[in-house]
């Protein structure tokens, strides 16, 4: 008989967003800690012991950020009842509720709330240094008194406070009394009552420093107007002066996009030296695997298969890293909530919210950073729709492939080239903020989720960014997307190159003898692929192809676009057998593009009109499997990205097939 062994106490750190909560667990935790969601839910949150010195056995958890028991989203649902009790880590022995004392009246509703429930509570006063810059203090005795649990000033960034925290912990640990959970539904009754404790809380606990009693006395007596109580806990003087620029009704906007145009830049051009980097290391690597074996196939399993999908999960990276590290620091500032504010009245208008506009903006460089910011949504409703219109947005991967395509169809014309990629991004825009409206109108079809959006966003004060914590978030987006996204990545990466490198793996040259070593190396490329699995596929969907006035030729090409959407151009010069190098490489495509014929007709492949067919179909089509496999970890199942590779594709065949026999029809030819 087997004896189950003891569950070890769950301390639970709880509080606002923005109450130093994190810094408070990172200070305990020593940041060695893993990040996980919570059973069934895509909600975050981060597991740990504490640090040895501290002499405390037990898990201490961070839980995601929340205003209220009273969760006005599915979210905020399973984070309040993962603090009832927990799946795997059962009931908690404490909660540390954080409470930001320059923010004190409305960060004391979550702490009444919770102590009200029944729980085991120690509050943590943090940012106590921003309420003595005002010359008001807390006193902490007298608010334990009326709280009825011990309250302890802390300042995590210096240690502070912490071993009397640590101290009370064990004390409460020692206590063996559970949390008696008797009351979790809250009535509109409820927070009104609560409130009215809250403002006389207030006046009791918060004072003057350096003002005699006498003089604190007449400065309460004078507070009172009209019968209305005005709170001595007044904004911040600094963050007042700064929000009046911020937040000016047309200077606002300009800051904000003038960030916004930084951060974009950031992502398309910093990242892009590094992303070269990245990509010429693991093609160094790949050729350097395949110079030492002869073209076996399991040499070029290694170095197309494994390490060229690893490169494909590896180059995003300086991506991600930029994005989360500039996030980072508009968000510790506190300027992100305002930007967010800013931009939220016309998102509103289709379904989203002011978060949602950085994950677009993010989108036009990458789809993979762009989803994975829209973690700073906290309605789940918002941000599956944000993440769901996110491919429409066109990314950087898609410039080579309108660049071979606006070539071909105006050569030399620069200037009339520019305009229409333009007008390319701009109907990407256009038709993002169509769809976001129909899935919003229908999202009990779409997305399921029936989430009543309410932005309510609490404006911080202004803050230096704590660079450690900055740093540490980014590595730990990083990590994520590398370990939970990663592996989707290869495995399509595999069946890909398997696709195109079977059953035709050794394909015989003939009248090689005049040609370089490089261009031999690429018509055995074209030739493999002109007879592998995927040619076939090719074939099969080509009666698909036929309305768009293209055959099995593209239709392979766009098959090996789900590994990437700019291998679109190379899988051509494949299929086209061009063997010139990169530099002749557009050049030759192009030329041998001219030339392509439909069957045996003499009618032309390539024409105006199915070149703007393509064009079209690249705008909408998903054909990344990078931004699938992010998808389902972000989304948390296959049935969102399912939705987006079936909606997208259909309407990037559709539109095509439009605008090529709507232009043909026209007699533009």
């Amino acid at each position: 008989m087997s004896i189950k062994k003891p569950q070890e106490p769950l301390i639970i750190l709880v509080g606002p967003p923005n109450s130093g909560k994190t810094t408070l667990f990172n200070f305990l935790s020593g940041k060695k800690y893993k990040t996980v969601n919570y059973p069934g839910a895509t909600i975050e949150y981060s597991i740990t012991k504490f640090l040895n010195h501290f002499d405390i056995t037990g898990n201490l958890m961070d839980s995601p950020g929340i205003v209220s028991m009273v969760p006005n989203s599915p979210d905020e649902k399973v984070t309040v009842e993962n603090l009832i009790e927990h799946p795997e880590y059962g009931k908690p022995s404490v909660l540390v509720v954080t409470i930001d004392a320059s923010q004190f009246s409305r960060h004391l509703l979550l702490a009444k709330q919770i102590i009200n429930c029944g729980f085991n509570v120690i509050v943590a006063l943090t940012m106590n240094d921003i309420l003595e810059d005002k010359n008001l203090t807390i006193n902490t005795d007298t608010l334990s008194d009326k709280l009825k649990c011990k309250v302890i000033k802390v300042d995590p960034r210096t240690g502070t406070g912490i071993l009397e925290l640590i101290s009370e912990i064990k004390y409460t640990l020692k206590q063996e009394r559970g949390s008696n959970i008797n009351h979790i539904a809250f009535e509109e009754a409820d927070i009104i009552s609560i409130y009215k404790d809250i403002e006389e809380i207030e006046n009791t606990v918060l004072h003057h420093t350096n003002v005699k009693k006498s003089d604190l006395e007449n400065a309460n007596m004078g507070l009172f107007i009209k019968g209305e109580t005005k709170s001595l806990n007044r904004p911040d003087n600094l963050t007042m002066k700064i929000d009046s620029i911020l937040l000016h009704k047309y200077w606002g906007i300009f800051i904000f996009a003038s960030v916004m145009g930084v951060l974009f830049a950031s992502i398309f051009w910093i990242a892009s030296p590094l992303m070269e980097l990245v990509d010429s290391g693991f093609r160094y690597l790949s050729d350097l695997i395949v110079s030492g074996h002869n073209h076996h196939w399991f040499s070029d399993l290694l170095s197309s298969g494994i390490i060229g999908g690893a490169g494909a999960v590896m180059v995003f990276l300086p991506q991600i890293l930029i994005l989360f590290f500039i996030l980072g620091l508009l968000e510790d500032s506190g300027y992100l909530a305002r930007g967010a504010m800013l931009i939220d009245k016309p998102l509103s208008k289709l379904g989203l919210n002011g978060r949602s506009f950085v994950p677009m903006l993010s989108g036009f460089a990458c789809a993979i950073p762009a989803i994975m910011a829209a973690r700073t949504i906290t309605n789940k409703k918002e941000r599956i729709l944000t993440i769901f219109i996110i491919p429409l947005m066109s990314c950087s991967a898609r410039l080579p492939v309108y660049g071979l395509l606006l070539t071909f169809l105006l050569p030399g014309k620069f200037l009339i080239s520019g305009i229409i990629l333009s007008l390319i991004y701009l109907f990407g825009i256009l038709t993002s903020f169509v769809v976001s409206s129909v899935i919003n109108k229908y999202q009990k079809t779409f997305i399921k989720v029936e989430d009543n959006s309410s932005f309510i966003m609490e404006l911080p004060v202004y803050r230096i960014p704590k660079i450690g914590n900055v740093f540490k978030n980014t590595y730990d987006n990083a990590y994520q997307y590398i370990r939970k996204a990663g592996p989707t990545i290869l495995i399509f990466s595999v069946i890909l190159w398997a696709l195109t490198y079977f059953p035709n793996n050794n394909p015989e040259i003939k009248n090689s003898d005049k040609m370089t070593t490089e261009q031999i190396t690429k018509l055995i490329d074209a030739e493999r692929i002109s007879g592998s699995y995927a040619s076939e596929l090719g074939k099969f969907i080509e009666p698909v192809m036929k309305p768009l006035g293209l055959d099995w030729r593209v239709g392979v090409s766009l098959i090996a676009t789900f590994a990437a959407r700019e291998i679109f151009v190379s899988s051509m010069a494949l299929i086209f057998k061009i063997t010139d190098t990169d530099d002749n490489l557009n050049e030759s495509l192009i030329s041998a593009m001219r030339q392509a014929r439909i069957g045996e007709s003499n009618k032309p492949m390539f024409t105006t009109s199915t070149i703007a067919g393509l064009i079209i179909f690249f705008v909408f089509a998903l054909q990344c499997i990078s931004t699938i496999a992010i998808t389902k970890k972000e989304t948390g199942g296959w049935r969102i990205p399912i939705l987006q590779l079936f909606i997208y594709s259909g309407l990037a065949y559709f539109f095509a097939f439009v605008v090529v026999n709507g232009l043909q029809f026209l007699g533009v030819n």
